[in-house]
């Protein structure tokens, strides 16, 4: 099953084409990851698929991005998009209230439900971001007393709250030490169970251990993309071997 069938792509900023002609299908509850080195349009396609480059006025695009067969460009409803298709940052952005309003935030945004329905959709966000015993006895204090793994994990927490299809993590966890960048790649393995997973990544290393297919690219072309364990020990392209072997990028 495909989430994504992203067809003949191309976008340009301005005079600049930092996409050219990305065909790519993004299967179903797996973790698909992005690498490539910096520049090279990983990001960008990234934003294409909850159209964060919608606030770019001089954005332009081509081609289609079908999500499970509807072109999301045709999209009238953006909000309920980027309700289906969340977004968790590279750096932490938890809002200045507390823990609870945090995650109540976006869910009061598309819905409205009671004070029971409210606290019990916070806690079952905040457990399947492995967050609930750390943060259940100061719910109402400021997010921002969080470190900034626990931070992150909110943010992955706030963007499950609205029961979203899909979670897009671009370079979530380029900022966190060794232990929270650990536990925020068991939680992707453990939540592509219910949910598709689209990773950007520098990391090639965190691409190896959590992603089930892995897509590189380079000069805002799409070189390949294999099962992550064919791509790393047996590359189909030159310009592949040669940035997973570390003689560039």
């Amino acid at each position: 099953m495909t989430a994504f069938t992203i067809e003949n792509l191309n976008l340009a900023y301005g005079e600049h084409v930092a996409l050219k002609n990305i065909n790519l299908l993004i299967p179903k509850q797996q973790i698909t990851a992005f690498i490539g080195p910096s520049g090279c349009g990983k990001s960008t396609l990234m934003k294409t698929l909850n159209r964060m480059n919608d606030f770019v006025p001089s954005c332009t695009i081509t081609g289609s991005v079908l999500l499970e067969g509807e072109d999301i460009y045709q999209m009238k409803d953006v909000d309920n998009l980027r309700k289906k298709v969340g977004m968790v940052f590279q750096k932490a952005n938890a809002f200045q209230m507390s823990i609870f309003d945090n995650i109540a935030y976006g869910i009061k945004t598309h819905e409205s439900l009671n004070r029971d329905e409210m606290k019990q959709r916070v806690e079952e966000a905040l457990r399947q971001a492995v967050l609930w015993d750390e943060v259940k006895d100061r719910l109402h204090k400021s997010a921002l007393s969080l470190s900034g793994g626990q931070q992150q994990r909110l943010c992955i927490a706030r963007a499950l709250a609205v029961k979203p299809d899909i979670l897009l993590m671009d370079e979530s966890t380029s900022s966190l030490d060794p232990i929270s960048t650990a536990k925020i790649e068991e939680l992707a393995m453990t939540l592509k169970a219910r949910y598709t997973i689209v990773m950007v990544t520098h990391n090639m290393q965190q691409a190896a251990r959590v992603s089930d297919q892995t897509a590189f690219f380079l000069n805002g072309k799409l070189i390949e993309c294999q099962p992550t364990a064919q791509l790393f020990s047996l590359p189909e392209q030159e310009e592949t071997a040669n940035y997973i072997s570390g003689r560039f990028g």
